[in-house]
């Protein structure tokens, strides 16, 4: 990950030396590298750099750069290094750690050419390597692959690919084959960490993350993915306390910090902050796309992806939510198959299958395909993870109405607490739709007088009508059937008011346990007057002739 382009304050910075050992000797270059203070070794270096021997000078910028490198300030480094060829053009390495700064800086064509006019060595090898990853030239990356050796450094690189690939695994392997024969490697435990961090194992993640905390408990890398382990864990509200302190100051990876507190404030300011960080941090534009997503916005969130070639489980999810949320707004179904294609992908993916969002993934998928039954057999292998998602829940429910299974589906609706979902049209058509097939239209009939009188309301009171009518609660059907005579009064809506109120007379002769009209014939007799069709009057004079067999 490319982090912060600001110039920036170490975190060890801020712990100064202790002041009896100040007093016995000046601390050292050497012990300010040791320490990391990155930032105290650049304020010693500047005060020594005004030396008249050029030799020693340029030694002094070169330690300059580091430090300028360490503390994530890769321009300032770049800058520093041109200086130094500039007095010294054919000092070794110099190209060579020229083109790694453009790398940080996402300069790869300038890096690319930069580095044609030197030799092979171990760490141009490895800087191909990433190279060719960012170019997309996977022929490249198998090639230069078989060159690395077994090398730490060249392992490591191996292993970042594999991470930048989502194959956590194969990096958790090499990471820990490592660790085993270089224990005094700490910082590999940052890595493990993020690994496990990827694949949901977020206790395994602390676990390891604790190694390296115990030894440098102010890094800000290790400090910001305990946060982001919090995050998932608990809420945002604790993982924005674990980097409160570093937050507050100018520290390295500060763009890293900004971008993943507006995630922990669930996109408070990502307005402000996620679109100056696009070209910075990967996942900057995917959360913006989420934002937008989650206002609405679905084309803004679409123009965001529509360039970017999913190469990630997590990618090809978002994309296939973007394409199907397009794809409903739009009726068009081209987006909606490209939606199928990318969440099957990920849900019949080796790698992915068994995971929660590989099954999300899936469920998805059939969900979009029609084929409910099959959302259901992924859907209830990850519910125990979702028992208080109101999104899974609504979701879950509306398979399981469109499988036959109201009640189940009629529980999981009433247990969701959004209000502004409880406010959807969709929401109040499929639990009414659910309170008929479970045998309480009444409640079904109170959900539509609720409702603001408009175009969705007539939906929904056509539903219920139709519905109520197709189980035989024919005295809810009735009133739903006589309010449509009433906005449309066509023989359809006549038709099938005089089926529903017939329908009741024959559960009054029966003594049917469906719903029953309070008053019984004389409820169903003022429907009957309401109409305007003639049929009614005839309709009445034979109630009132058979009127000793309905009571």
């Amino acid at each position: 990950m490319i982090l912060s382009r600001g110039k920036n304050d170490s975190a060890s910075s801020r712990h100064l030396p202790n002041s009896n050992a100040s007093k016995s000797a000046p601390p050292s270059l050497e012990e300010f590298i040791m320490k990391r203070d990155y930032t105290g070794a650049k304020v010693f270096l500047e005060f020594t750099l005004d030396s008249e021997d050029q030799d020693k000078q340029i030694v002094i910028e070169q330690w300059l750069a580091f430090c300028y490198f360490h503390l994530g300030d890769y321009q300032q480094a770049l800058d520093q290094y041109q200086h130094i060829q500039q007095l010294e053009p054919g000092l070794d390495d110099l190209i060579l750690n020229k083109a790694v700064c453009m790398f940080y800086l996402g300069m790869y064509e300038d890096a690319q050419n930069l580095i044609e006019q030197i030799p092979n060595t171990a760490l141009k090898l490895r800087l191909m390597f990433h190279l060719a990853h960012k170019f997309n030239n996977e022929e490249e990356v198998m090639n230069l692959l078989e060159k690395l050796q077994l090398q730490v450094e060249d392992q490591l690189s191996v292993a970042s690919m594999h991470y930048l690939r989502a194959h956590y695994q194969e990096s958790v392997d090499i990471y820990k084959r490592l660790l085993l024969d270089n224990k005094d490697y700490t910082a590999i435990n940052v890595y493990l960490a993020l690994c496990f961090y990827k694949m949901d194992y977020y206790d395994m993640a602390q676990e390891v993350l604790d190694v390296y905390l115990t030894k440098y408990a102010d890094s800000t890398i290790a400090i910001n993915l305990k946060a982001c382990n919090r995050f998932r864990l608990f809420s945002g509200r604790v993982a924005e306390q674990e980097i409160k302190n570093i937050s507050d100051n100018g520290t390295f990876g500060a763009d890293l910090i900004r971008h993943n507190l507006v995630v922990f404030r669930n996109g408070e300011g990502a307005l402000q902050v996620f679109p100056t960080l696009l070209n910075i941090i990967p996942e900057a534009r995917l959360n913006l796309a989420i934002y937008y997503l989650k206002n609405g916005e679905v084309q803004e969130a679409h123009s965001l992806l529509k360039e970017m070639q999913p190469t990630i489980p997590h990618e090809y999810i978002l994309k296939g939510v973007v394409h199907a949320s397009l794809g409903q707004q739009l009726k068009s179904q081209e987006h909606i198959k490209t939606a199928q294609q990318n969440l099957h992908l990920v849900g019949s993916s080796t790698t992915e299958c068994d995971t929660i969002p590989g099954r999300q993934a899936m469920a998805s998928a059939f969900f979009l395909y029609g084929q409910f039954e099959e959302v259901l057999v992924y859907m209830n292998s990850i519910r125990s993870y979702f028992v208080n998602d109101d999104i899974f829940n609504y979701n879950f429910a509306q398979a399981k109405c469109a499988t036959g299974c109201y009640k189940e589906a009629e529980e999981l609706l009433t247990q969701i607490n959004d209000i502004e979902m409880k406010n959807q049209h969709t929401y109040c058509m499929i639990l009414a739709k659910c309170h008929i097939h479970s045998g309480c239209p009444e409640l079904a009939w109170n959900i539509f007088i609720t409702r603001d009188s408009s175009s969705e309301a007539f939906l929904l009171l056509q539903m219920i009508a139709n519905e109520c009518y197709k189980c035989g609660e024919f005295w809810v059907a009735a009133k739903a059937f006589d309010m449509l005579e009433k906005l449309d009064p066509s023989p359809e809506n006549w038709e099938g008011k005089r089926g529903a109120c017939a329908g009741v007379l024959y559960g009054l002769v029966t003594k049917s346990e469906k719903s029953r009209p309070h008053n019984g014939i004389a409820d169903v007799i003022g429907l009957l007057r309401d109409s305007s069709n003639p049929q009614a009057e005839s309709m009445i004079k034979v109630i009132r002739k058979n009127a000793n067999l309905l009571k």
